[in-house]
């Protein structure tokens, strides 16, 4: 993301996993960690991608570690593919490597990885182990499992989104009484419009949830 981005690799269930670090500038000290999944590995999902990259700015500026990581398979991460089962076990390793004891954690994925996002958030509560707040950008709500997720859960929609149309989103919310962010005229990628999503993370955690 920028030079001081930190990568490196650690161990994963399939092999080790390629992971990259940003942390907000100064002696600040951490307000929390956020652990952030990338787009479909299949479709050219990278832990590089501009929507997940974006992702881990807002949560620098928020005062967060910013972890994000290439599924197996992916870039340096070693493994192949399991079509959504076991990127959720990378997720779990780099949440469980990551994380720091007394800090806050936070969620957030974009498309497959928001999926991915809502799953491992899924199995950390029910292990008592609950993230702090999860952020999902152009859920996978169409062809994939999407998990129900807590009501403060910030979900983040474009109008136009031409991979996951807006209506699986809606469908899915509709039943956990969600509310969705729905960006007029925007589609999947965000494109030209990173920097506003940025704005509405960022604006949603200054907010009380």
């Amino acid at each position: 993301m920028n030079a001081n981005t930190q990568r490196l690799q650690i161990p994963g269930p399939a092999g080790a996993l390629e992971i990259a670090i940003d942390v907000p500038p100064g002696d600040s000290a951490l307000r929390g960690v956020a652990v952030i999944c990338h787009p479909h590995p299949q479709h050219g999902g990278t832990m590089d991608n501009k929507v997940a990259q974006m992702l881990a700015r807002s949560f620098v500026q928020l005062g967060y570690r910013a972890v994000r990581f290439n599924f197996r398979g992916v870039g340096g991460s070693q493994g192949r593919w399991d079509e959504g089962r076991g990127e959720i076990d990378d997720a779990l390793a780099v949440i469980a490597g990551q994380r720091v004891a007394g800090l806050p954690l936070a969620l957030a994925g974009f498309s497959f990885g928001a999926y991915v996002t809502s799953q491992a958030a899924r199995r950390l509560a029910e292990a008592g182990e609950a993230a702090e707040r999860l952020v999902l950008v152009g859920p996978a709500t169409q062809n994939f499992e999407v998990a129900p997720v807590p009501a403060d859960t910030l979900v983040v929609h474009g109008e136009v989104d031409d991979v996951v149309p807006l209506s699986a989103t809606l469908d899915w919310a509709r039943p956990q009484h969600l509310p969705v962010v729905v960006v007029p005229g925007v589609g999947h990628f965000f494109h030209g419009q990173l920097t506003l999503l940025k704005s509405i993370v960022v604006n949603a955690w200054h907010r009380p949830a």
